[in-house]
């Protein structure tokens, strides 16, 4: 457990992580500022790094600026906010008045109150066991009678980051079918801001940003991270001054969106966790994994099963007979967990219509679900199903019945994207309905395992009999965890994978609900190399799903051998998802001994060390490596993304192995020392030309 301590004579806390420090304060006016990030430190140590007094430069420059733990606007300061309102009589700036504290259980909790008016305000702190992980939130609360109070921005928390002569930023970008490209760039002076504005998670970028002096490896260095626990609307702003000052502030919501406080109302921001390490940018990605498995994925100690997935295979061309004949040859190759996708319900024949109709279609099912499920589970798999709750088509029973039930305005066009239109989950009566319906469908069909799909953004988002219309931006996120979280609670052998048009829904919010998540609708290996390359920076292989699926890719119609695409699924959860009745007998065969070798390798994918040896590109080699949690077993990926000119193969050094231990190759039985793979590399043996790739498999002797 994390130790926190109090000083009353600097009126500081010092908060000690497994092998770090981070330190506030209180300033002479309450406000709560930033003194320290990094390496372990004692109380005695830290009086060294409170700053004394310091006057003020000039009439333009506040010497506090860029140091509050959460930036409120209001008074001499003018950095970017993270914390704007307005009071009933239009007041905006916020005055700090320190009430208490309290520490409980490795959390911190500051309490304060504005010295005018009827708001207190809660900065949260809290390390989970074991971790370097911090989280932040905060807690605005109107403790006033009268008249409401506008939230305009509500962040999570502000991370100071220590001076450093320059600064690069890390985090991803993409779209749809090309998500998680990772980019490491200078952070530019003023302000920068990543976001989404779709009320999603959304493809184009991911709520965490690594921030390092430029000179950080994966190997070594300094790194300073923070990931946002939300899937809905977010921002993240880095504000870089001309003095050296750089801040992280970041939370739910977007620009021109304000909800409203009433009296006796609290709201409560997504947890804003941080991390620090100097081990460059390999163990931040671990520390995130092993903080995400262990606290924060529900199950971490389970192994993720191989499943099966339908659409490729049949589109919304579903029958019983062919599904049967699927999960038949499925089970076959060793899958263990069947999934139906899309095109089981209502009048689900194209993606025009059906989209709130969950019930069974009974033209394609005339008993029902139940004969398929029951085949599946004699089968030796488990069952799901493909389900998309946020959404309606206008050509459905349900939306006739209930047009209101949509996000519109009166007066606007409701814009269709992919023929749908988004329900609106703050209402709690859609909600109620939508969980209602999952709740008979996975119990009365014995449904094992839900994916949970939302194929577009929000548009017109709005709820006309609502007065506090914005506050539909947090509430339909909020509703989307209760219903999960109501799902798991009532059908505890449930699993749920979440999707959002491949990669449009992942963070720490929605994997605290789901087990794994849909990490891109594009299949082709090559392209998922850098996907999840981008993808592993902060979240964990555990919850990855990847899958193997038909040639030619039909995203990008490009072909590469079946042991490419199965050797790239298997460094995350793996999947099959091609229309596998009319595979070769020659790749069935192989479909069944790489799933063999996945499930013996899949506690070491799955819960061990991920090192990242050689980064993936659009020729060359890349390669990384997993580590058992015992360090007894290690297994070796490594692609020939592409072969230019005649060239010697170079070995591949790794990483996380004991260089005074012995490994032996599990499939030739060579034993090698740990010091030699560490310092000079092995040699994969990859076959010759383009997308060729190895897989080996190392016990320590």
């Amino acid at each position: 457990m994390a130790e926190i301590v109090f000083d009353e004579s600097t009126r500081s806390w010092l908060i000690r992580t497994a092998a770090t420090s981070y330190a506030l304060r209180l300033t002479e006016d309450d406000t709560p500022s930033h003194v320290y990030w990094g390496p372990p430190l004692t109380s005695e140590q830290l009086t060294d790094v409170i700053p004394e007094t310091k006057a003020r430069w000039d009439a333009f420059n506040d010497p506090n600026e860029g140091l509050d733990e959460l930036a409120a606007d209001g008074g001499t300061r003018y950095w970017t906010p993270a914390l704007q309102v307005r009071f009933a009589d239009g007041t905006r700036a916020l005055e700090w008045r320190y009430l208490s504290h309290d520490i409980d259980d490795g959390q911190l909790r500051v309490h304060f109150r504005d010295r005018h008016y009827p708001l207190r305000v809660t900065l949260g702190y809290r390390v989970p066991a074991g971790t370097d992980v911090i989280e932040r939130w905060t807690e605005l609360m109107h403790d006033g009678k009268e008249g409401p109070i506008e939230v305009i921005r509500a962040d999570s928390a502000t991370w100071v980051v220590p001076v450093r002569p320059d600064y690069r930023i890390s985090h991803v970008t993409g779209r749809w079918a090309a998500e998680s490209q990772l980019l490491r760039e200078p952070v530019p002076h003023g302000e920068t801001t990543f976001g989404s504005r779709r009320g999603i998670t959304s493809h184009h970028a991911n709520p965490w940003v690594m921030l390092d002096d430029g000179e950080a490896t994966e190997r070594h260095g300094e790194v300073y991270g923070a990931a946002l626990a939300w899937s809905g609307s977010w921002r993240i702003t880095t504000t870089r001054s001309s003095t050296g000052r750089l801040t992280v502030t970041g939370g739910f919501g977007q620009d021109g969106v304000v909800p409203r406080l009433a009296p006796g109302e609290t709201l409560t921001t997504p947890v804003f966790a941080g991390l620090y390490t100097d081990g460059g940018f390999g163990a931040a990605s671990r520390a995130w994994h092993a903080y995400t498995i262990g606290h924060v994925l529900p199950h971490p100690d389970e192994l993720r099963p191989v499943l099966y997935n339908s659409w490729e295979a049949t589109g919304f061309d579903v029958t019983e007979a062919g599904q049967r004949a699927l999960a038949k040859q499925a089970a076959a190759l060793g899958v263990e967990l069947f999934v139906m996708d899309d095109g089981w319900f209502g009048a689900r024949n194209h993606d025009h219509a059906g989209l709130g109709d969950w019930h069974v279609n009974p033209a394609k099912f005339p008993d029902g679900l139940g004969p398929l499920v029951g085949e599946v589970h004699r089968l030796g798999m488990k069952f799901g199903l493909w389900v998309e709750p946020e959404m309606v088509n206008p050509d459905s029973d349900l939306h006739r019945a209930h047009p209101d039930w949509v996000l519109h305005y009166p007066q606007r066009t409701r814009s269709e994207l992919r023929q749908q239109l988004v329900l609106n989950f703050a209402r709690s009566d859609v909600a109620e309905w939508a969980f209602d319906s999952l709740d008979s469908l996975v119990g009365e069909h014995g449904i094992d395992f839900l994916k949970w799909d939302m194929n577009r953004p929000f548009s017109e988002a709005g709820w006309p009999a609502d007065g506090d219309p914005d506050r539909l931006w947090v509430e339909h996120t909020r509703a989307v965890y209760g219903i999960m979280d109501r799902l798991r609670a009532g059908h505890p052998g449930l699993r749920i994978e979440a999707c959002s048009g491949g990669g449009g829904r992942i963070d720490l919010g929605i994997m605290a609900r789901t087990d794994q998540v849909w990490t891109s609708d594009n299949t082709d290996a090559l392209d998922r190399l850098v996907i999840q390359h981008g993808y592993g920076q902060v979240y964990p292989a555990r919850a990855m799903s990847a899958w193997v699926t038909d040639d030619p890719n039909f995203v990008t119609h490009r072909s590469t051998p079946l042991r490419f695409r199965f050797h790239v699924a298997m460094a995350g959860v793996l999947g099959v998802g091609g229309d596998i009745v009319e595979w070769f007998e020659e790749d069935l065969a192989y479909a069944r001994e790489q799933i063999a070798v996945y499930k013996e390798i899949r506690p070491i994918v799955q819960h061990g060390r991920l090192y990242r040896l050689v980064p993936p590109s659009t020729d060359g080699v890349s390669a990384l490596q997993y580590v058992s949690a015992d360090g007894g077993r290690s297994v070796v990926f490594v692609f020939r993304q592409a072969a230019h000119f005649p060239t010697p193969e170079r070995p591949v050094r790794l990483d996380g192995l004991d260089p005074a231990a012995r490994y032996r190759d599990e499939d030739t039985g060579k034993v090698r020392h740990g010091a030699a793979l560490l310092a000079h590399g092995l040699f994969a043996g990859l076959p010759a030309g383009d997308f060729a790739s190895a897989v080996i498999r190392l016990s320590k002797v």
